[in-house]
């Protein structure tokens, strides 16, 4: 399979999305609110929030396709819009369904390669690369959902450029497919590019993303590590589970920890970390059969801290 050669490796210069002051207004609403944040080469950096957060505006705002009412966003130290052959320096996929479906995969991805002076082979480069090498000639129009953004991710490769952007990349794959993109954003990242990716998949983000854009109703929320994001939610918690647990609750409740008895002899502990639990336990001789240090998932996280962001909340399910 044919793969796309890496970034030239020079420091950051050219590798950087900044955006800045950030603000988009349509009449009364606003949609991007005195955003700013970067995001830098050698990660896959996942950008986050509930519907209506302005991700999508902030994408376009961006990539040169909507203007900002304050505030600037630069690819590469410039508006893209002001980059001629674009997708040298930047490729993008916001809607995989926005391809004319008269069109053959191939024609559709040479009229780009022609349009922005890329060589002819990066077509049948980039279609081997997203697996539709054997359907090349077929009409987009005919294409499933999944088929479409594997097109989409290959239009974004076909430059080569240094920043990828992608929204919601996995919806329409299957298991194999979302595999794939993963390994794909995370080889991309390893070469020295700056991968963005906004996904609603919260699992889906903490397999894949190193670091986190997160905004909510237009503004900053978080620009950090997933786990610096997950520990905002709650302190780590220890798992344990011993051949005597009464003991062991009494020895750890000493030492000023916090125990919960979670049934079958399995232990909730806060206040004290694994490496202490074990060293105690193992000073008293109780033998543990699971020793394990528990986090908020990303989807906990993400919940709680955007609570008050939501624009349309539903009710209680229960």
């Amino acid at each position: 399979m044919a793969r796309c050669r890496a970034a030239p490796a020079h420091g950051t210069v050219g590798r950087v999305i900044e955006v800045n002051e950030l603000t988009k207004r349509y009449g009364r609403t606003t949609a991007v609110d005195g955003l700013t944040f970067t995001v830098r080469p050698g990660h896959v950096t996942g950008f986050l929030g509930p519907n209506g957060a302005g991700k999508s505006t902030t994408l376009r705002i961006v990539l040169g396709l909507d203007d900002p009412t304050s505030g600037s966003a630069t690819v590469n130290g410039r508006r893209f819009r002001d980059r001629p052959r674009g997708l040298r320096h930047a490729g993008a996929l916001l809607d995989a369904g926005d391809v004319h479906g008269g069109r053959s995969a191939r024609a559709h991805l040479s009229a780009l390669a022609r349009s922005n002076g890329i060589p002819r082979r990066r077509v049948a480069e980039v279609l081997a690369e997203v697996g539709l090498a054997e359907v090349a000639r077929r009409r987009v129009g005919g294409f499933s959902l999944g088929m479409k953004q594997r097109l989409g991710i290959a239009a974004v490769l076909l430059g080569d450029p240094p920043v990828l952007l992608f929204d919601e990349p996995l919806n329409g794959l299957d298991p194999e497919g979302v595999l794939w993109v993963r390994g794909l954003f995370r080889r991309l990242a390893a070469e020295g590019r700056t991968v963005l990716v906004s996904s609603h998949l919260m699992g889906e983000m903490e397999h894949t993303a190193d670091r986190l854009i997160v905004i909510g109703r237009g503004r900053l929320i978080a620009a950090e590590t997933v786990p610096e994001f997950a520990a905002r939610v709650t302190r780590p918690r220890v798992t344990v589970r011993a051949s005597d647990p009464t003991a062991l609750t009494a020895l750890l409740t000493a030492e000023g920890a916090a125990v919960r008895p979670d049934g079958a002899g399995t232990l909730t502990v806060t206040g004290l970390d694994a490496a202490r639990v074990g060293e105690l336990a193992a000073g008293r001789g109780i033998a543990l059969h699971e020793l394990a240090t528990r986090t908020a998932s990303l989807e906990e996280a993400f919940m709680k801290l955007t609570a008050d962001s939501v624009e349309y909340p539903a009710g209680d399910p229960r």
